[in-house]
This record gives C-alpha cells, structure tokens and sequence, in this order.
C-alpha cells in the first residue's frame, strides 16, 4: 500500500514537500516514482529513487527545483517540490516497480508507468498565478 499525502493549493514559487508511506513492501527492493497527470494528458514520470543505492532521475521540467528522497527505515520517500509554477498542477501519483523500474532509474531513462506495479490515489497539486 502506498498512501500519499501533502498536496494543496500555493501560489507561484511557492513551495509543497509531498511524503509517500509504503507498507507491505520494502523500499530497498524497489524503485519509487513520482508520476503526476492532468485531465487529457497521459501519466508522466516526474522523479524516482532507487533507496538502495540512491540512483535518482528528474524530469527536465523539474530537475533544479524538486529533489526526491527516501528512508528506507521509515519505508517512506519525500518529494520536495520548490519554485512551483502553474503548470506543475497535476495528481501526484507516488508508485513502487521492482527491478525493471530499477533498471531504469540506473539507466537514466524516462520512467514508464507500465514498469510500476503499486501505485498510490494520488494527492492533488494547485499552484495558481
């Protein structure tokens, strides 16, 4: 089960820390992602995290403003969202993927929601103008 939380409405350049809590799996055995969507539009990879060797990728849209993290003791990966800007409004999906997603995380590839297995409900962004 992977339960996010965080989300909200802020203003532009505001700022929003979103946590994802895992049970029934290890986050050492997995890749955790951060995939958000808006009506109309497919699921897009965000950012991920390997927690067992900390290999990370960021979208270019994100990269410099978000930093993902993860803590494999508490089982839960933060995403910190800085600088929001309007079109970074979405559901933000957080899911987990065994080694495939790994792989590709390691391979600096754009991450695909078809290699995450459990996916969260997901926590609604705002950012307003």
């Amino acid at each position: 089960q992977l339960v996010e939380s965080g989300g909200g409405l802020v203003q532009a350049g505001g700022s929003l820390r979103l946590s994802c809590v895992i049970s029934g799996i290890s986050v050492d055995n997995y890749a955790i992602g951060w995939f958000r969507q808006v009506p109309g539009k497919e699921r897009e990879g965000v950012s991920c995290i390997s927690v067992s060797d900390g290999s990370r990728y960021y979208a270019d849209s994100v990269k410099g403003r978000f930093t993902i993290t993860g803590d494999a003791a508490k089982n839960t990966v933060w995403l910190q969202m800085n600088n929001l800007k309007p079109e970074d409004t979405a559901v933000y999906y957080c899911a987990a993927g065994p080694y495939r997603a790994i792989a590709a995380i390691i391979n600096r590839h754009e991450p695909q929601p078809h290699d995450y297995d459990y996916w969260g409900l997901g926590t609604q962004v705002t950012v307003s103008s």
